[in-house]
Order: structure tokens, then C-alpha cells, then sequence
């Protein structure tokens, strides 16, 4: 037999790149049906230790899925009502928001008119020329509106059914993904498989702990400031933060907005994001190392261009899935032997400075070991 020499690395190089542009290919024409398909196994992982628990209860594996599902749906269910609450209150104040808005662009266009020369006059025909053009469009605007709320519809009707086949078919699912590699590869997989599912249990629940607290602070932050919508502001930026390193970001500027159209206070505004950078500061610093980056072991860069590939890819909900879909991947990639280095680029466990601390200590450990060199003997010049 012939043995086969390893391709060169530009064939390897080349054959991964192809690889991956036809995988985000696949996502990005099928996110339609792979978006509720994986926030289904989420969800599915995460219900998990429940309907264990109530099978060993003697329940019958169909039963302790739909009170498993049941439960689920009417936590999102009460976060879903209290928003909506929220905003129905605050659809009743739009008059005034209206006036302040009216009041502040006043403002701004006394501040254009002093430092621009651009009249008031020329600012009105500019914005009337804007507003035209979004009307001439807006059948598009309305027809993607349509859209994008068929599809919210379609997903809230498969992921209750897609969660419950995965939970009822777990078994199966877990022999096949088994049966697909070989004997010797059995341990390797099924560890796999343990570890990505104590990794998103622990994401998951992590992440709803520190939205529940990050909540918490930015409410009674913003009650003590005595700005209005408090609670409403607090949780929707509690919901936000959950997007890692962007979410926060888009929380400031919206809620500094609705903050800047009920009140006339600079100060008001100034505070809110103040606020929301401290509360940030603790977050990054304290409750997250704590509560979820326990549970993920990957690097900040990684995940901020999960997160943006994760959005070009699949919209807000690729941002969601990216994280828990890259601590999968680490996880495979740490047991494959050609795949351990990507396990390496993705994983935060040495950084620089312990990496420097690690070699520092080795060093003084090799001297100490090191025995003593033999005197050499005189040499006759």
C-alpha cells in the first residue's frame, strides 16, 4: 500500500476557507429554519434537569416535556406582559413626548441656525424632503414589517414543538451523534456531548441571574435619579446587556433618548448614563466573571466578532446563539488533536500576563533544579 503524504498547507488552508464560506452560506439562506431549530436545543438543554426530574417522579416522558415547556413559556410570557405593560404606559404619555421632542428640536435648530448659517427655514424644506422620500417608500418598510412579523409568528409556533421532540427523541439523537464516529472515538464524543451541556445549562442560567441583578441596579439607579419609565428602562437595558459588548452600548443611547424626550433636565441625562456605566463597570467586573464567564471560557475578541458574524449572519438572534455556539466549538475543538490549536485561539485560560508569570516561575524552578556544573580542570596554555 501506498502511503499518502499530508496535503500542503495552502490545500488545508484553502479547503477550510471554502468550508467555511458554504457553512455561513447555509446559515445565512436557511436562518429562517436553523434560527428555531437551535433556540429550540437551547431551550431543549436548559429545560433539561426538569423533565429529568419529573421523569424520575414517575411521569411519563411526554408529560414532564409539556409541563417543562409550559413553565418556560410562562416565565418569557411574564417578562413579555411587563414590558408590554410598561409600553402601553408609556404610548399614553406620547403627547408630551411629543412637546419635549417639539421643544428640544427647537433648540437644536436655534444652535444650527447661530453656528451654520442654515436658517430655520432651510431646515424645515430639508427634513419635509426627507419625509417624502421615507413615504414614498414606506410600502417596502410596511411589506418588511409584514414579513418580519409572520416570522416572529412562525417561530413562537415551532419552538414549543421543536423543544419537545428534541427532549422526547434525546436518546435517539445522543446514539446517533455516537454511532456517527467510530468505536475508539466513543469516550471522546460522549464527553463532548456532557460538556456542552453543563457549558449551556450554566450560560443560560448564568445569563438569566445576571440579567435579573443587572435589572435590579439600573432600576433602583434610575428610581433614586427619579427618572420616569425607571423600571421600564432598567429591564430593557437588563435585556439588551445580554448581547455582549454591544447590547449595553445600544441600552445608552436608547435610553438616553427616552430620558432626553420626558425630561427637560440635562442633568437627568447625564445621570442615566452614568448609571449605565457604572452598573456596566460592575457587570464586567464582578458579575459576569462570576456568574457567566465561569461557565465560557473564550476570549474577549472572539466573542465580539462571534457577535458581529453571528449578527451579518442570522440578525439579533445570531448574536444571541453565537456565544454558546463558539463554547461548543471550543469544546470539540480541545479534543480533537488537528483542531487544538483553533481550542487554543478561542479559549482565555493563559493570557499574556499569567502566561509570563507561568515561565517566570518555571525559570526559577529549573534554576533550583539545575545542578551545580563540575569545576573544569586547569588548562596548560
Amino acid at each position: 500500500m501506498i502511503p499518502t503524504s499530508k496535503p500542503p498547507f495552502y490545500q488545508q488552508l484553502s479547503l477550510t476557507l471554502i468550508s467555511l464560506t458554504i457553512i455561513c452560506y447555509a446559515i445565512f439562506i436557511g436562518q429562517d429554519i436553523l434560527v428555531p431549530l437551535v433556540f429550540s436545543i437551547l431551550l431543549a438543554i436548559l429545560l433539561l434537569p426538569v423533565t429529568n426530574f419529573l421523569e424520575r417522579k414517575k411521569l411519563p416522558r411526554a408529560i414532564a416535556n409539556i409541563i417543562g415547556i409550559l413553565l418556560a413559556f410562562l416565565f418569557i410570557g411574564g417578562i413579555v406582559y411587563f414590558l408590554s405593560s410598561q409600553i402601553s404606559g408609556f404610548m399614553q404619555d406620547l403627547p408630551s413626548i411629543k412637546q419635549h421632542l417639539a421643544d428640544h428640536w427647537k433648540t437644536v435648530q436655534k444652535w444650527i441656525s447661530q453656528n451654520f448659517n442654515f436658517t430655520r427655514k432651510e431646515q424645515t424644506n430639508f427634513m419635509d424632503n426627507a419625509a417624502d422620500k421615507i413615504k414614498s417608500s414606506g410600502t417596502g418598510i410596511l411589506g418588511d414589517t409584514v414579513v418580519s412579523l409572520t416570522q416572529a409568528l412562525l417561530v413562537l409556533v415551532l419552538m414549543p414543538v421543536y423543544t419537545f421532540l428534541v427532549l422526547y427523541y434525546r436518546d435517539m439523537i445522543k446514539k446517533f451523534l455516537v454511532g456517527v464516529f467510530k468505536n475508539e472515538h466513543e469516550a471522546k464524543v460522549l464527553e463532548v456531548l456532557r460538556e456542552s451541556r453543563s457549558i449551556v445549562q450554566g450560560y443560560m442560567v448564568g445569563l438569566i441571574i445576571e440579567m435579573g441583578i443587572v435589572a435590579a441596579i439600573n432600576s433602583a439607579g434610575f428610581l433614586i435619579l427619579g427618572i420616569q419609565y425607571a423600571v421600564f428602562l432598567g429591564v430593557l437595558a437588563a435585556i439588551l446587556n445580554m448581547i455582549p459588548y454591544i447590547g449595553m452600548l445600544i441600552a445608552s443611547v436608547f435610553c438616553m433618548l427616552i430620558t432626553l424626550t420626558s425630561s427637560t433636565e440635562i442633568t437627568d441625562i447625564l445621570g442615566v448614563l452614568v448609571i449605565l456605566i457604572v452598573v456596566q463597570f460592575i457587570d464586567n467586573n464582578i458579575i459576569m466573571p462570576k456568574v457567566v464567564s465561569s461557565k465560557v471560557k473564550i476570549n474577549a475578541l472572539i466573542t465580539i466578532l462571534g457577535v458581529l458574524v453571528g449578527g451579518a449572519l442570522a440578525g439579533i438572534s445570531g448574536m444571541f446563539i453565537s456565544i454558546p455556539a463558539i463554547a461548543i466549538l471550543k469544546v470539540i475543538f480541545d479534543r480533537v488533536e488537528d483542531l487544538k490549536p483553533w481550542g487554543l485561539l478561542l479559549g482565555d485560560e493563559i493570557t499574556g500576563a499569567k502566561r509570563s508569570k507561568i515561565y517566570m516561575k518555571l525559570g526559577r524552578l529549573s534554576n533550583k533544579l539545575r545542578p551545580a556544573a563540575p569545576l573544569k580542570p586547569p588548562t596548560l596554555d
